[in-house]
């Protein structure tokens, strides 16, 4: 097969012999991916590169990836898309402005095999789109990453088959594309940037096929194909499922006779299995099977795999704890504790979560809490009597990297992360700037510290304080502290 002359360069040689040298180049690498095409195939339909113009095939492939209905995999997908999107973007207002050149003369081939762009040649916006989904993905996930990289490929060598680019212009979508990837992690940090530092260490038994560990599952979570997941990873585990007023009792029996103490579910029971776990000083694997699952996914545990290979490997560390008191009253939280507003959507939320689902539930619930007639908690905070809105301590530091939700890079520094939201006439508006603010700013309507230990006094009759999803009542004087170091957990350490 024969290719079509060139037009090379509008420019003399002599003028610009190494521009004219880097053209010549790039039309013979032309001419060799093309001549590859056999006779019979001139009248084959486009490849890949033809039908991802308008990002159908990394819309499937992004579907494919949320359908094996894993995080990392839902993640993978999610940065994909939004790499793809960044690519396109740039793709369209930086790429034709600098470079005017034409695409490859198309003339001597049939019209099925002719690919009629409109847009000037320089760079190729799907090899930018298609290396941009592929870095995405591997930045994320570098097994899903490997999966898709030779779908990349392919559709960009497609885009020089099909005699719409020059080689030089693929390889210069593509670094576009993967340059779009990395800008998109500055902004929005991978799961490897937030996982925690792996201290302090603790010693714990490594279970090969999980000899000794009683775990416990929340029914109500969904947790069976979860359970199902880990006895076939470790055999040798006990999983006992159980209805949610069930839990305690069965979490009790199982650390009587567990070397180690699981649970399955959400934040709500890990709360519960914490404190059994303090009680009875065993080390407490946790695997994710609620909705929000905060205190696994800052420890570093997602899935099945996550926690069966710290637990075959013997990796674990010692995390804080915090606690709140009032009079005879007290609890343990591993995420939050607040009073104020938030306690108050939590019970709204509970209201409706069972009929209508939990994420509508919380819409909800937001909406009937600041929409109602109320006037703020008053406290003494810091020796000061202050109308509040909200109060929230976390339980270690919450950083806000990018524009990426907040995320506990340290679960054993010993602070709890005190957010204030100041009273005042117009509290959706308070606690809304207080969100987008950020955690280390301060103003009149809302401030941010870190202590490792805070009292409230004259506390009214009948306040709402929540932890780790739960409610009760306190009044008077509520102490929270921290414990630090009491809890030993397994988490992986290895292996990312």
């Amino acid at each position: 097969m024969t290719t079509p002359d060139l037009d090379l360069t509008a420019t003399k040689p002599g003028r610009h012999p190494l521009r004219h040298r880097a053209l010549a180049l790039d039309a013979r690498l032309f001419r060799a991916v093309a001549a590859r095409r056999g006779r019979g195939a001139r009248w084959a339909p486009p490849g890949p590169g033809g039908g991802s113009g308008h990002g159908v095939v990394w819309l499937a492939a992004a579907a494919a990836l949320a359908a094996t209905r894993t995080p990392r995999a839902r993640r993978a997908a999610t940065r994909g898309l939004a790499s793809t999107a960044l690519a396109a973007l740039a793709t369209r207002a930086l790429g034709p402005r600098p470079v005017r050149r034409p695409r490859p003369a198309l003339a001597p081939y049939p019209l099925l095999r002719r690919l009629r762009p409109v847009t000037t040649s320089f760079p190729s916006g799907r090899a930018a789109r298609a290396a941009a989904f592929a870095a995405g993905v591997a930045l994320e996930s570098p097994a899903w990453g490997a999966v898709t990289a030779p779908v990349a490929g392919s559709v960009a060598l497609a885009r020089v088959r099909d005699r719409a680019h020059f080689p030089s212009e693929v390889l210069a979508g593509a670094a576009l594309g993967v340059g779009a990837a990395f800008a998109l992690r500055a902004l929005v940090p991978t799961r490897g940037q937030t996982i925690p530092p792996a201290h302090p260490r603790a010693e714990v038994p490594a279970l090969l096929e999980g000899d000794g560990l009683v775990l416990v599952a929340n029914t109500a979570s969904g947790t069976a194909e979860r359970a199902r997941a880990l006895r076939d990873a470790l055999p040798r585990a006990e999983v006992v499922e159980c209805a949610p007023q069930e839990v305690p009792a069965e979490l009790e029996k199982a650390a009587a006779r567990a070397r180690v103490l699981g649970v399955c579910g959400g934040d709500g029971t890990v709360n519960t299995a914490a404190r059994v776990a303090l009680r009875c000083g065993v080390p407490l694997a946790v695997l994710p099977g609620g909705t929000l699952n905060h205190f696994a996914h800052d420890l570093g545990v997602e899935d099945v795999r996550d926690l069966a290979r710290a637990l075959r490997q013997g990796d674990a560390v010692r995390v804080d704890v915090g606690r709140f008191s009032c009079g005879d009253r007290h609890g343990v939280f591993l995420n939050t504790c607040s009073v104020g507003v938030y306690p108050e959507l939590v019970r709204e939320r509970e209201r409706f979560s069972h009929r209508i689902g939990g994420w509508p539930a919380g819409v909800l619930a937001a909406l009937r809490v600041l929409r109602a007639d109320r006037h703020p908690l008053a406290a003494e905070f810091r020796g000061r009597t202050r109308p509040l809105w909200l109060l929230f301590a976390g339980n270690g530091t919450y950083h806000r990297m990018g524009l990426a939700p907040g995320r506990r890079l340290d679960l054993a520094d010993g602070q709890l992360d005190v957010r204030v939201v100041h009273g005042g006439r117009r509290p959706a508006v308070r606690l809304l700037a207080a969100a987008l603010a950020g955690p280390l700013t301060r103003s009149p309507a809302h401030a941010a510290v870190q202590v490792g230990r805070l009292r409230l006094d004259h506390v009214a009759p009948g306040t709402l304080l929540a932890y780790d999803g739960e409610v009760t009542e306190v009044e008077g004087r509520v102490t929270l502290e921290k414990l630090p170091e009491a809890l030993t957990v397994y988490r992986p350490i290895t292996g990312y």
